[in-house]
């Protein structure tokens, strides 16, 4: 009669454990990490690249703790920090561009109203 009652119990305490994080879940979210620093978050996105720095280390301390729930949550939130970090880079590199874009088309169109004495629309 224990036993029936020991085979349930245990059942409850194995579907409530956390699973481990998958072994690649800390290389990819290292590898957007370094996405983000190749794409220059440092000088663009410094905030949200330190915040994935920090939620992997956060996760790397919930592994030490067997926190497995809390490491996976911390593992994509700093994979999403970094893809973060890496989209407003871009957009900013972006934005210079358009800028300078903007600047010399400004020029020219100085150029052409000096040269031609009309007002170029």
């Amino acid at each position: 009669m224990q036993n029936l009652l020991v085979i349930p119990l245990l059942l409850i305490l194995v579907a409530c454990s956390s699973p481990k994080p998958q072994p690649d879940a800390f290389a990819d979210a290292e590898q957007a990490i370094e996405a983000a620093v190749r794409a220059d978050a440092e000088q663009y996105s410094p905030v949200e690249l330190r915040f994935a720095r920090e939620k992997l280390e956060e996760a790397h301390k919930g592994m030490e703790y067997k926190e497995y729930d809390k490491a996976i949550y911390l593992i994509e939130q700093a994979e999403i920090n970094a893809q973060l970090a890496i989209e407003k880079s871009r957009a900013a590199v972006l934005r210079g561009q358009v800028t300078e874009l903007a600047r010399e088309n400004e020029i020219l169109r100085e150029d052409f109203e000096n040269t031609f004495g009309e007002v170029f629309e």
